[in-house]
C-alpha cells in the first residue's frame, strides 16, 4: 500500500503547517503528514517552512513567546496527529545561531527529546536534506526512522549507498527522480521510497503501481482516492 502524506498538512482551505491543516489532513483520510521544523532561540522546535516569519525575523532569533498564534510547536502538532504517521523535516539554517546547518547536534537532540517525550518515537520519520543533521539525530536516538531528502538531479547510486551505510530507513527522492529501477533497488536492500512532492494524477497513479511506499502531496483528496483504488 502506498501511504499518502499531506505536505505541510491539508493546505486546501487552511494555512500550511498549522494545527488546523494537520487536523484537516486527518479528517480527509491522510495516512500521515509532512511538516518542517526550525529551532527557536530558546531551544524549541517551531513548525514552519521558512527560516523566518514575515515581519518578525528569523526563527532562530525568536523565542516561543514571540511566535504568532498560528505557528505551533512540534509537541502541539503531534498531539493532534493521532492515527497518522508524521514526517518531521529538519530544516538546516546555515549561519543561524541554532539552525541545523551550523549546529546539527542542538536541533537533533531537541527533536529526539520532543518526539520521545510525546511518545512518538515509533510513529515518526525524520528527514532532512542535511546529512550531518540526520547523523546527529541518529546519535541522539538510534530508534528513530530516518530518510535523506534528495533534490532534483540527485546521484541515485551515491544516495542509496549513503542510506545503506548509515542504516537509514528510507530515501526521499524528488518526484522526477522516481523510476522503477530506483524502487526495485531500494526495496531490495530494505529501504522505503517516500517521494516528494507528488501532485499530478498520472504520477500518483504510476507511483502506486510501482509500489512506492509513500507520496508526499499537496493534492490530498485525489491522492487518497488513487491510493485507495490501488488496494482494490
Amino acid at each position: 500500500m502506498t501511504a499518502v502524506f499531506a505536505h505541510r498538512g491539508c493546505t486546501d482551505g487552511f494555512v500550511e503547517n498549522t494545527i488546523d491543516a494537520f487536523v484537516g489532513a486527518r479528517r480527509l483520510g491522510a495516512d500521515g503528514v509532512e511538516l518542517d521544523v526550525h529551532l527557536t532561540a530558546d531551544g524549541a522546535l517551531a513548525v514552519h517552512h521558512d527560516p523566518e516569519i514575515d515581519g518578525l525575523g528569523l526563527l532562530s532569533s525568536l523565542g516561543v513567546p514571540d511566535l504568532p498564534a498560528h505557528v505551533p510547536l512540534l509537541p502541539d502538532v503531534l498531539a493532534v496527529c493521532g492515527g497518522m504517521e508524521v514526517n518531521v523535516e529538519i530544516k538546516g539554517d546555515p549561519g543561524s545561531a541554532g539552525g541545523g546547518g551550523d549546529h546539527p547536534e542542538l536541533v537533533a537532540a531537541e527533536a529526539a527529546r520532543e518526539i520521545a517525550e510525546a511518545g512518538w518515537t515509533d510513529r515518526v520519520i525524520v528527514s532532512s536534506f542535511d546529512v550531518p543533521v540526520l547523523h546527529a539525530v541518529q546519535r541522539a536516538d538510534d530508534r528513530l526512522a530516518l530518510g535523506e531528502l534528495w533534490p532534483f538531479l540527485s546521484e541515485v547510486d551515491a544516495g542509496l549507498l549513503r542510506a545503506i551505510e548509515a542504516g537509514w530507513t528510507a530515501v526521499h527522492p524528488f518526484v522526477t527522480e522516481v523510476t522503477p529501477d530506483l524502487v526495485q533497488r531500494a526495496h531490495s536492500v530494505g529501504l522505503a521510497v517516500n517521494a516528494w512532492t507528488v501532485n499530478a494524477a498520472n504520477d500518483l497513479t504510476a507511483f502506486v503501481a510501482l509500489g512506492v511506499d509513500a507520496v508526499i502531496t499537496d493534492n490530498l483528496v485525489e491522492a487518497v482516492a488513487i491510493a485507495r483504488v490501488g488496494l482494490r
